[in-house]
């Protein structure tokens, strides 16, 4: 049985120690569409968005030294942490990931950026590359904070 590709890229996470000085730097300089924030509570980060064509970019600010973008800043400086999948069905893949021997950082999706189920795979498994299965839930719900 054929596996069914990810619809598309929802995101690259991009892990940045100042956010407006990095949201200015892809809009200003670069001209990238500012969508914008969004605080997750339960990972201790605060984003924005930022649209380039079909693709969006996350960055990431950590908003305590004990979330993993301050824990990933400390090990490896400012850069890409993470590229988002857009899936239909996070639960199914996780299964089907699992019986497949790839090593998951999540077993079961959690709530993630608006409102999204998002679960990731451990890097140790894909080459190298921290990989989050997206699953939209609803639509875009972005403020400016």
């Amino acid at each position: 049985m054929p596996v069914t590709p990810p619809k598309q890229i929802a995101h690259i996470g991009i892990a940045v120690k100042d956010l407006e000085k990095s949201v200015q730097f892809y809009t200003e300089l670069l001209g990238l569409t500012f969508l914008g924030y969004e605080t997750v509570e339960s990972e201790k980060v605060r984003t924005a968005f930022l649209q380039i064509g079909e693709t969006r970019l996350e960055l990431l600010e950590a908003t305590s030294p004990d979330s993993p973008i301050a824990q990933f800043i400390e090990k490896k400086g400012e850069g890409i942490h993470h590229i988002a999948l857009q899936v239909d069905n996070s639960i199914e893949r996780l299964e089907f990931l699992k019986d497949q021997g790839i090593k998951l950082i999540n077993e079961v999706p959690k709530q993630g950026a608006h409102g999204n189920l998002v679960a990731f795979l451990h890097p140790k498994s894909t080459n190298g590359v921290l990989l989050e299965l997206c699953q939209p839930q609803s639509h875009d719900n972005l403020t400016e904070k």
